[in-house]
């Protein structure tokens, strides 16, 4: 499979992080996304997945 455009990546990873932080502005989660992005380990995740291992101390109970 090819990896995604950047661009696609980041916004897919946006969307996901919204669903956990519904209040907090689309263009910082676009940021956030964007600095995911350039982490190599996460980048290598689909956006979903490297939202969701991003967000793992945040949603563990």
């Amino acid at each position: 499979m090819d990896a995604l455009p950047a661009h696609i990546w980041i916004a897919a990873c946006a969307h996901q992080l919204q669903q956990q932080w519904r209040t907090v502005d689309p263009v910082q989660l676009e940021d956030l996304a964007g600095d995911l992005w350039r982490d190599e380990r996460l980048r290598t995740l689909g956006p979903d997945e490297a939202a969701r291992v991003w967000l793992e101390p945040v949603t563990a109970r």
